[in-house]
């Protein structure tokens, strides 16, 4: 039996209560700075006039020849009046713009949007920061799952003295579940705007002219009378409404939910039984059940990437992102389940885990960081090559605003396994092992962050005591939850036909 250290149990408490303590604060930094979008729109007015109507302005002919109506109004001289402008903002609110930004901006209602944005994206910073850890951990949680029905399906041998592990991994599915329906229902509610679609606005082709401008503007798809265009209706969006609308989505993810909880409650029951019992029925109904999953995890991994993930850049498609996304968390999910192997071999548990072991859990890093990578590239490939307008958005402001992060993941993704781990004797060195488990772990965290936050949070993304503070947390947290379930049973299964075989493993 796993004995889990109080030691242990200190760290992953420390981790959790930084992780509270980092949501916490970007909840409150979020709120204390936030403007509503008429206080906004009336600070950036009048900050436009007074630049206008500036005495220094008017003594300066270069400023002079920006805010004279009768002057020329060119390109680079509305570029500048609004350059000032930004500046000035960013003065007054305590914000920051990017040159993209700036450069994009040609009216003043569109720097009004434009600083709109920022303090949207400030709000939605610490929701955006709690889903892509949950989301992270709860999809290795999944992967686990997924990694220990292969070995029933396959009747794989080597892995038999180590299924509790992935047993383990897989516990954390109802607490990570519990937290990404909070998410969903506080997304319906309005709480933030991870979902940009939930908004009903988006949907409806007109609205009433005199409620223009109230708390509760009326819209309606019927052209009557006292009704004008609805400037915020998105065609693209209200096309997908069959599929993308609140209901549908909340049910979707309650089944996959559901299921997957359903799957990893009943193996890990089989299991136990299989300990008491003896024979090969517990084992039988286990490949059964793995077999029956291994469809459904297929189907719904695919659906669950498009509808938490995909959906986020809701103009944008891609039919391989099911894959590349199941990619990047099963390898994850092969990155803890061999850290935590390793963990126990160091602590003087699995005493029959050798160094063949660790070839087939390098083996497995190995294979899948090329499986990932070959996705990775064959989707930029084919949306590079073929250039279409709502394919390239995608990749577009992830180039612009987050590239170092890319090129940051794909260097740990794929470079460091390639180079550490190719190698046979590389393989078989559990220090080897776990430092590319551990970098993997951390490039895929970053995959995950590139996924969601630009369509979150835009350009205004960060990676600071928010961001850290709350993975480091979901760490605390999965660990303590994972070790505890570890220490419920004993560490290999008593009766499976195939422990022999796991116990003399040899390659």
């Amino acid at each position: 039996m796993y004995t889990f250290k109080q030691n242990i149990k200190n760290i992953c408490f420390a981790l959790i209560a930084i992780g509270i303590v980092a949501i916490g604060y970007g909840f409150y930094s979020a709120s204390a700075s936030h403007y509503s979008d008429v206080e906004i729109k009336e600070k950036v007015k009048e900050l436009y006039y007074e630049l206008k109507s500036s005495k220094k302005a008017k003594d300066k002919s270069s400023d002079k020849k920006q805010y004279d109506s009768h002057s020329e109004k060119g390109h680079h001289a509305e570029t500048y009046k609004f350059s000032n402008l930004f500046h000035a903002i960013e003065k007054e609110l305590h914000c920051h713009f990017s040159q993209e930004e700036i450069k994009n901006a040609h009216t003043l209602e569109e720097v009004i949007y434009t600083t709109k944005h920022y303090f949207h994206a400030q709000k939605q910073r610490p929701w955006s920061s709690l889903f892509v850890s949950n989301l992270f951990f709860l999809m290795i949680s999944l992967g686990g799952l997924v990694w220990l029905a292969v070995q029933y399906i396959s009747q794989s041998g080597w892995s038999a003295s180590l299924l509790r592990i992935p047993q383990a991994v897989s516990s954390f599915l109802p607490f990570g579940g519990a937290i990404m329906l909070f998410i969903i229902i506080t997304g319906a509610l309005h709480w933030h705007h991870t979902y940009h679609w939930m908004d009903s606005a988006l949907t409806y082709e007109y609205v009433y002219e005199d409620s223009v401008g109230t708390d509760d503007p009326q819209y309606t798809d019927e052209k009557v009378e006292g009704v004008v265009k609805n400037k915020k209706y998105d065609y693209i969006i209200d096309g997908k409404t069959a599929y993308l609308n609140i209901p549908f989505f909340t049910l979707r993810s309650i089944i996959y939910l559901l299921g997957w909880c359903l799957v990893a409650f009943l193996l890990r029951k089989y299991s136990l039984n299989e300990d008491k019992e003896g024979g090969v029925k517990w084992h039988n109904k286990m490949f059964t059940l793995s077999a029956i999953f291994i469809v459904f995890a297929a189907i719904t991994t695919s659906t669950g990437a498009w509808d938490w993930i995909m959906s986020i850049d809701t103009h944008w498609f891609s039919t391989l992102f099911g894959w590349y996304s199941f990619a990047s968390f099963f390898v994850s999910a092969c990155a803890v389940i061999a850290i935590i192997t390793i963990h126990l071999k160091y602590s003087g548990y699995l005493d029959n885990v050798n160094e063949n072991h660790m070839h087939d859990f390098g083996r497995y890093l190995l294979a899948f960081s090329i499986f990932w990578t070959y996705l990775w590239f064959a989707q930029y490939m084919l949306i590079w090559y073929s250039n279409i307008p709502e394919e390239v958005t995608y990749y577009a402001i992830r180039f612009e605003s987050y590239h170092i992060l890319i090129i940051i993941a794909l260097l740990l993704n794929f470079v460091t396994p390639m180079l550490l781990i190719q190698d046979r004797a590389a393989k078989r060195l559990k220090g080897q092992v776990l430092f590319v488990a551990i970098l993997i772990l951390l490039g895929h965290f970053i995959d995950v962050f590139v996924m969601i936050m630009p369509g979150t949070v835009g350009t205004h993304w960060h990676l600071g005591f928010v961001e850290i503070g709350t993975f480091l947390g979901y760490i605390g947290f999965f660990t303590f939850i994972v070790l505890n379930t570890l220490s419920k049973a004993p560490l290999s299964q008593k009766n499976h036909p195939m422990l022999i075989e796991s116990e003399h493993h040899h390659i």
